[in-house]
């Protein structure tokens, strides 16, 4: 039991990890959705949109190097060569980085709305944001 327990934290923590790996690269509309209790396929979602190929290149290799060295190495990699959308498989973390028309066409938010999300901005950041709207 204190196995699945950790599995299911570390997953949540890579899946984190991603997201602000994302935001790091500038991707936008960064969302993290928890798939647990609605996919028997992978715990958690990541979602962002990239605003070049490069751009989204890059962030899906940085992602791949932070998997590797914590010992999440990615399983499977698709859509690099396209630079629309890449998907980048860590078995329980499944992260998508799409361009804004592939991810408004494919809307998985929409798909899987009934999931949570998870709060993954470093509390920093968040207040920095909270203060520059104040402003």
């Amino acid at each position: 039991m204190a196995k699945k327990a950790a599995k299911k934290d570390s997953a949540r923590t890579l899946a984190v990890e991603m997201a602000r790996l994302a935001q790091d690269a500038n991707c936008e509309d960064v969302v993290v959705l928890d798939l647990r209790d609605i996919s028997p396929v992978t715990d958690y979602f990541v979602i962002a949109t990239g605003t070049s190929g490069r751009q989204m290149r890059s962030a899906a290799d940085d992602m791949s190097q932070r998997g590797k060295a914590t010992g999440s190495p990615v399983w499977h990699v698709a859509g690099l060569e396209g630079g629309d959308w890449i998907v980048l498989d860590f078995v329980d973390v499944v992260v998508h980085l799409f361009d804004q028309p592939h991810r408004k066409y494919y809307d998985l938010e929409l798909i899987w709305g009934g999931s949570p999300r998870v709060r993954w901005k470093r509390r920093a950041a968040a207040a920095d944001k909270k203060e520059a709207q104040e402003e």
